[in-house]
């Protein structure tokens, strides 16, 4: 608890009792009596004391004077140090100020208009502020000039806060100002109610508020407290005296307070007392200072006496467990959980005298009332008010139970309930040195008290008659009870600790040097003493473990000491080794297991759970092992106590389990003896044969049997296995009867030789090891063996697969055309290997369609044009596209139900690989510009591809990859080359570019193009207009049908290498007409010839005849009028033409007419089903044209030979050269 300040030496009486070297004043002189201020050097080893007209200098530690400084010619009413200790101030009634240096010389004195009242240095700047009656100034060391400044009425004191950027004075009008370090009264003006006089103010020098606190005393006994913002943290705090002064104690927020009451007091920091520091002085005390470092306080009378006093604080504590109560700060109490180090505060705002836990029971002591708290929950830290007793009380001791306090004074024991009232009181014999609550029934608690006489009594607070338990010669320093209330434990005035049994009185061992004992509170048997620095922990009637430690205990925990030392409780974990050891050497395994539950090492646990598990102490062997989370024997104990339960407990069977235990040890030998004492062979030969120690195995395998025999054969292969000796192994498994695992590490190991010569032993009924050596032959690349190993199986697909993955294609034709079930197997895989492996597109159709995998034909093929496209390999495009048409007229003629839907993609196929096969000339020309093009060829071309795009009549059908802008480009160009001059056609060309996007390499040519042919004439050269062979009529250039006549609708015909309209009419056999009797009538030799065949040019004229153009075939030179006959179909073909045409219909013929057909004029297009064959009339003789056999498409023939003898095949479907003529 917190005491009056003790007083530790009396420094001077001014005027009475004058230290050496000191003036005082004249006879009559009363104010050497009075002591104005004081205060202590930062380094606390001086007091500075304004005394008259002298300060003067005293040494604090033993009150001498250092030094009496003359420099005021009247009374010094203040003195202040700086922050730094290099120099101090002092002001005086004279009206200056004088700067002193840490050496007590004099540096600087300047003036003011009146009596100095205050002085404070600013602590970081080191500014010196200096308060008149009228006026202030601010002085720092960097400035020769004091800033002054007037002020409206009488400063009687002044502070600065802690970060030196404020000042506060104080009014004797009562008024407050803050005022900025330059002293500007901007910051906050404090008008306070009563208009008394401020007379003393300070800032809080505490960190932990959020803004700083100035406390302010005026002489209205009232005590203020303010924030930096003006207002204020509480309610004003009465007081019973006039306050002279206001000191913050350091450190703390507590204040020193006194004045007119003739002392000095401590504060808490709203202002509440907590007590006396000096009364009853034979004056005022009218100035005090604490001590920079300590507790100590300096105070000055009015008397001319200083006085310094040193103030203490009791430790207030009390434990109850783990849980641990102290006072801290005088006004708060907290509350520590010993073992999880959880703290919660309790704030009381008052002085707290004592404390006492006991459960969920808080009680505190203060000066009138005791509070009583409770905890929310048995689990948390909280607490709340559960009661309060309205009493003033002293008393020595206090403790608290669930429903009472107990308070000891003296020889009385006062038990007064929660409610106030005063249950029961105990008057003993003599003083009570020592009390504790031991526990009991909630409101029958039990007390445990020793008595300065020696005697221990027991006390139940519902029982008014105290029982004695013992009586001891000495006093009793401290005492203490074990859990189950079966032994006591005193300490007496001698240090001795001495341990009873409660019920006989028998003192069962003592102790030296103990100054406190406490009993674990979870073991009955163990207790720890304190004494010498040392503590020490005992077990039982052991000797006592020894370690060095400060303090003395206060509870012992399981494996916790709590110990205070001076004011600072400590939890000491100690380890309980030597006690579990001690109890272990008396095979006393529960008590040693209870020591180990308490706190020990794993290793300490380990050496239990063996020592336990040695004397088949299953159970705590089983805990124990537990604890240490050793699986291994934690199965162990667990087989042996099943064990026990089947097979008994009999001494062979002790045996036997021992023997057990000593194999999981490693301890074989010990163990193979413990089983050969309990007759138990077999087991020590299992033990060495699962160890591969089978030379020691063979010892124990007498009276085996074959099957036990051929077991440890097997276990010798598997440890040959583990070390890596394969060979030796497999052997050893084959010789054991284990030939799968012998084939498996043959194969695995790659001795094909071996599993050869095993193959040979084994037949059909010998699956799994068959599938083994299949197995590893196959992975080895043994085809033949592996082949053998299927036969043998009679796993016929196996040995397919066996052939696909070895690409051995020629074994499995054969193997196919016995076993036709398994076409798909073969025929499928080798499809994918010609496509993917090969590139041999044509050939892998033909086995995807063996395969009937036409979706995957399909997909290939599709894939392969995509990529082509993307790649701009376009010949490659318009080839994959002419075979998937060719798959698609295969499925029509196969599929009849899907025969529609096939035709229509058939022919969409054909039409993108005529345009892909077009398009790829344009693309060299646009992108290759080195390579050689004939312009006619490109002309023609460009003029086919754009045909192909209409849709009705825009160029709008493109397929992907093909570009717009170059065929339009390429046209333009050739157009207005000298040789073909289509200038109107390259106007239409560049027109169409305008209205397109035109790539940025291409467009400096397009735009200089289109400038080039405004000079051209807007016409095209006559000869270019393609000559429809059917009807003779012209057409233009751009033809908005397309590839057909504008006329007669005929499809134009083209050679596909040149791109030339080919002279070709259509025609088709009458109805009735079968294929093969329409090619016999045409191949045979004509009876009669209606016209002698003349040799016919390209060069022929046009005549006028009947209404329309007809070509007239060149005439005989000797014919007079230059009339022919017509031929039988030439005629057929005209009367054809003399009707109305809408739709193009091929020109029908009967059978006469076709045996008029000269075959070399006659070209067949032979498309396989389910397409008709198409025939052709060759107008021209002298236009040989060549038809290719595969693809059926037509070439002049003079190109096609060119072609043929570069390549050696068709140009398009790239089938070898052996096309038709």
């Amino acid at each position: 608890m917190f005491k009056s300040g003790k007083l530790l030496v009396s420094i001077v009486e001014c005027g009475r009792r004058c230290p050496s070297g000191m003036i005082t004043g004249g006879k009559g002189d009363q104010s050497l009596n009075i002591i104005h201020d004081l205060c202590y050097r930062p380094d606390g080893t001086q007091i500075l004391v304004a005394a008259g007209n002298h300060v003067v200098v005293y040494d604090a530690s033993d009150g001498t004077v250092i030094q009496a400084l003359k420099g005021h010619k009247d009374t010094v009413y203040c003195v202040t140090y700086a922050k730094d200790g290099k120099r101090f101030a002092s002001g005086a009634a004279d009206k200056t100020v004088i700067i002193w240096t840490a050496k007590c010389e004099g540096i600087l004195k300047y003036t003011h208009n009146d009596a100095i009242q205050a002085l404070a240095y600013n602590p970081i700047t080191q500014q010196l502020a200096s308060c008149a009656v009228s006026d202030f100034g601010l002085w720092s060391p960097e400035q020769k000039n004091v800033n002054k400044q007037k002020v409206t009425a009488r400063i009687t004191a002044c502070s600065w806060t802690n970060d030196g950027q404020y000042l506060a004075l104080g009014f004797y009008n009562g008024m407050i100002s803050l005022r900025t370090k330059n002293g500007d009264d901007t910051k906050v003006r404090i008008e306070r109610s009563g208009g008394h006089p401020v007379w003393a103010l300070q800032w809080s020098p505490s960190k932990d508020e959020a803004q700083e606190v100035l406390a302010v005393a005026d002489w209205g006994r009232r005590l203020s407290f303010y924030r930096l913002n003006g207002t204020q943290t509480s309610k004003d705090s009465e007081v019973p005296f006039d306050p002279l002064f206001i000191k913050y104690f350091h450190g703390t927020d507590f204040i020193v307070s006194g004045g007119s009451s003739k002392g000095a007091s401590l504060f808490t920091k709203e202002g509440k007392e907590l007590g006396p520091i000096c009364e009853n002085m034979e004056s005022w005390v009218t100035c005090a200072a604490p001590h920079p470092e300590t507790h100590e306080v300096a105070v000055g009378t009015a008397a001319g006496k200083i006085t310094k006093y040193q103030i203490s604080f009791n430790t207030v504590h009390g434990l109850y467990k783990e849980r641990y109560v102290y006072r801290v700060g005088v006004t708060d109490v907290i509350v520590q959980h010993l073992l999880t180090q959880d703290k919660v505060r309790i704030r009381c705002k008052e002085l707290i005298k004592k404390v006492a836990v006991y459960k969920n029971k808080l009680a505190i002591q203060l000066t009138n009332r005791i509070l009583i708290y409770e905890l929310n929950d048995s689990d948390s830290m909280t607490y709340r008010i559960h009661s309060m007793i309205n009493m003033k009380v002293e008393c020595n001791l206090l403790v608290v139970t669930s429903q009472h306090v107990i308070l000891c004074m003296e020889k009385k024991l006062q038990c007064i309930e929660f409610q106030g009232v005063v249950a029961r009181e105990w008057i003993l014999d003599a003083l009570i040195r020592y009390i504790k609550v031991i526990g009991g029934a909630a409101g029958r608690e039990g007390l445990l008290v020793g008595l300065k006489s020696g005697q221990v009594l027991q006390v139940f607070v519902d029982n008014p008659f105290p029982i004695s338990v013992l009586k001891h010669s000495q006093p009793i320093r401290c005492l203490d009870m074990s859990a189950r209330r079966t032994k006591i434990a005193i300490v007496d005035e001698e240090s001795n600790c001495l341990v009873f049994d409660v019920n006989t009185k028998e003192l069962l061992y003592t102790e030296p040097n103990a100054n406190s004992v406490a009993f674990n509170t979870h073991n009955e048997d163990m207790l720890c003493f304190s004494g010498k620095e040392m503590l020490s922990i005992k077990a039982s009637t052991f000797p006592a473990h020894q370690q060095k430690m400060q303090g003395y205990v206060v509870g012992f925990c399981g494996s916790n000491v709590f110990c205070l030392n001076m004011f600072n409780m400590t939890s000491v974990e100690v380890p309980q080794s030597t006690a579990m050891y001690q109890y272990l050497e008396r095979n006393e395994y529960q008590n040693a297991y209870d020591i180990a539950c308490l706190g020990v090492t794993d290793t300490d646990w380990a050496n239990l759970a063996h020592r336990t598990l040695d004397a088949l102490e299953l159970s705590i062997a089983k805990h124990a092992f537990k604890k240490i989370r050793n699986l291994t024997m934690l199965e162990l104990v667990h087989s042996i106590e099943e064990r026990q339960k089947r097979e008994g407990d009999s001494e062979n069977m002790k045996l036997v389990f021992q023997g057990d235990i000593a194999a999981y040890r490693g301890e074989f030998a010990a163990a193979a003896k413990l089983y050969r004492k309990a007759g138990q062979d077999s087991r020590a030969a299992t033990m060495y044969t699962d160890l591969r120690m089978f030379k020691e195995a063979q010892e124990y395998m007498t009276g085996s049997t074959e099957k036990e025999k051929k077991e440890l054969i097997s276990k010798q292969a598997e440890w040959a296995a583990d070390t890596n000796d394969a060979m030796t192994a497999a052997n050893m498994f084959w010789q054991a009867g284990q030939r799968v695992k012998a084939l498996e590490l043959y194969g695995k190991h790659k001795n094909y030789v071996e599993l050869q010569n095993k193959l040979v032993f084994l037949d059909k009924a010998d699956k799994q090891e068959l599938k083994v050596c299949a197995k590893y032959f196959k992975e080895g690349g043994q085809l033949a063996y592996a082949a053998e190993s299927y036969m043998k199986l009679g796993d016929k697909k196996g040995l397919v697969d066996l052939y696909v993955q070895f690409l051995a294609w020629e074994q499995a034709f054969e193997f196919v055309k016995t076993n036709p079930e398994f076409k798909e197997d073969v025929y499928f895989p080798y499809a994918k290997h010609l496509a993917e492996e090969q590139g041999d597109f044509e050939k892998a159709q033909e086995y995807f369609f063996k395969a009937g995998k036409e979706e995957e034909a399909s997909k290939v093929l599709e894939s392969l044009t995509k990529n082509a496209v993307h790649l701009c390999r376009f010949e490659d495009a318009g080839y994959f596209y002419w075979k998937l048409s060719n798959m698609c007229l295969n499925l029509a003629s196969t599929h009849g139900e899907k025969e529609q839907a096939m035709l229509t993609r058939y022919h969409e196929y054909q039409k993108l690989a005529q345009m892909y096969y077009a398009y790829h000339a344009i693309q060299r020309y646009t992108d290759e510009p080195f390579v050689s093009h004939v312009p006619e060829v490109l002309f023609n071309i460009a003029r086919f591809l754009l045909h192909c795009m209409l849709d009705d009549g825009n160029f709008n059908r493109v397929p992907e990859g093909i570009s717009k802008v170059s065929t339009f480009y390429t046209l333009a160009k050739q157009s207005t080359n000298p040789s073909i001059k289509a200038y109107r056609l390259a106007r239409q060309a560049y027109d169409n570019l305008q209205r397109l996007c035109i790539p940025a390499r291409l467009q400096e040519n397009i735009d200089i193009g289109t400038l080039t042919i405004k000079g051209k004439p807007c016409s095209d050269n006559a000869e270019l207009e393609p000559l429809c062979f059917r009807c003779l009529q012209k057409n233009p250039l751009l033809n908005r049908l397309g590839n057909q006549c504008v006329n007669c609708k005929q499809p134009f015909v083209f050679s596909f290498i040149g791109f030339e309209i080919l002279a070709l009419v259509e025609f088709i056999p009458e109805a009735g007409i079968p294929r093969n009797e329409a090619v016999e009538l045409i191949m045979r030799e004509p009876t009669k010839r209606a016209v002698a065949e003349k040799k016919q040019t390209s060069q022929d004229i046009m005549k006028q005849d009947s209404g329309y153009q007809r070509l007239s075939l060149g005439g005989d030179a000797d014919d007079e009028d230059g009339n022919e006959e017509e031929s039988p179909i030439e005629r057929l073909i005209n009367n054809d033409m003399l009707s109305a045409i809408d739709t193009y219909q091929p020109v029908q013929v009967d059978r006469e007419v076709l045996r008029s057909l000269d075959p070399t004029t006659v070209l067949i297009q032979r498309w396989s089903d389910p397409l008709e064959w198409q025939y052709y009339w060759c107008r021209l003789k002298d236009q040989p044209i060549t038809v290719c056999g595969t693809c059926q498409y037509m070439f002049q023939t003079d190109d096609w030979y060119l072609l043929s003898l570069s390549k050696g095949q068709c140009p398009f479907c790239r089938s070898p050269a052996n096309g038709n003529i």
